[in-house]
């Protein structure tokens, strides 16, 4: 079983898209969404939920009133100003740090876990999905990113499965790194500007820490193609491979107002053909 990764090193560059598009074109696989703080494929996939779980973040701290003297102790120490001169602890400014549970003297801080948002196993017409939405200014991405490829895994080895497609988040932070252990091949999708040449070589830097494998795709190459021959060429120089070159096109856009995977608008519109022979292309380099 591989497991592929598509990623990019900032948002808006047509990574959902391509996840789309290879959820179509990969058989026998389990789609993964691991951008979990702004998932986003679940609305070209529309899946249909036959799981639902808490993903416990973290930890929330409370006062127990009967066992509080009101020392201060804990105001005292709490970098968040999260403790009110009445002694409660306002949940949106309490980080679950646990330093007021070590020092109360009275032992009256109770520590609860803090549902942090929701991941899923679910349905698709074009495969099981598992997929999660962490909720607002909630932490431990990486975590839940975590959790759901290990349930995919977990489900891709019982169900004998080939592939296992997963959406990454944009960027090198924390849930990228989470989304890149122990893949198999990670895609880069880049566009031809400056910046995202930069983020492009920022994505090389961290798969080179991992030792993992790394294909490119310029998406809307033709909008700059002197930008895109610059960016061919850097990655000549490190060895990498660009094993696609997507041109702009309206009906790309269209696809996505239809809420429908691109593979699958062509279809049904029969419109963009020479795009989805470009993205049929880059999936068989894949696999």
């Amino acid at each position: 079983m591989k497991q592929i990764l598509i990623i990019s090193g900032k948002g808006g560059t047509g990574k959902t898209m391509l996840s789309g598009c290879l959820s179509v074109l990969a058989k026998n696989k389990i789609i993964v969404d691991a951008d979990v703080d702004a998932a986003n494929l679940h609305l070209l996939l529309h899946p249909k939920i036959k799981e639902s779980y808490d993903f416990i973040g973290g930890k929330i701290a409370k006062i127990n009133k009967d066992k509080c003297s009101e020392c201060g102790t804990c105001k005292s120490i709490c970098k968040f100003e999260a403790i009110t001169d009445d002694f409660v602890i306002n949940p949106l400014f309490c980080e679950g740090c646990t330093i007021c549970y070590y020092f109360c003297p009275e032992e009256a801080i109770i520590l609860e876990d803090r549902i942090s948002g929701k991941y899923f196993i679910s349905e698709t017409k074009y495969g099981p999905m598992v997929h999660a939405r962490l909720e607002i200014a909630q932490e431990n991405s990486g975590k839940l990113v975590a959790k759901l490829r290990e349930i995919a895994k977990d489900m891709g080895e019982k169900q004998n499965r080939d592939y296992i497609i997963i959406d990454g988040p944009p960027g090198v932070g924390c849930p990228v790194m989470a989304s890149m252990t122990g893949v198999d091949l990670v895609v880069a999708v880049t566009e031809p500007t400056l910046s995202g040449l930069h983020d492009l070589e920022r994505v090389l830097d961290l798969a080179k820490h991992f030792k993992t494998e790394v294909k490119v795709i310029i998406n809307k190459f033709d909008l700059n193609k002197e930008m895109s021959l610059e960016i061919e060429n850097k990655l000549k120089e490190k060895d990498v491979e660009v094993i696609g070159k997507i041109p702009f096109s309206e009906d790309v856009l269209k696809s996505v107002k239809q809420e429908m995977p691109f593979i699958e608008y062509v279809k049904t519109y029969n419109k963009g053909g020479e795009i989805a022979e470009i993205v049929e292309n880059i999936w068989e380099k894949i696999s």
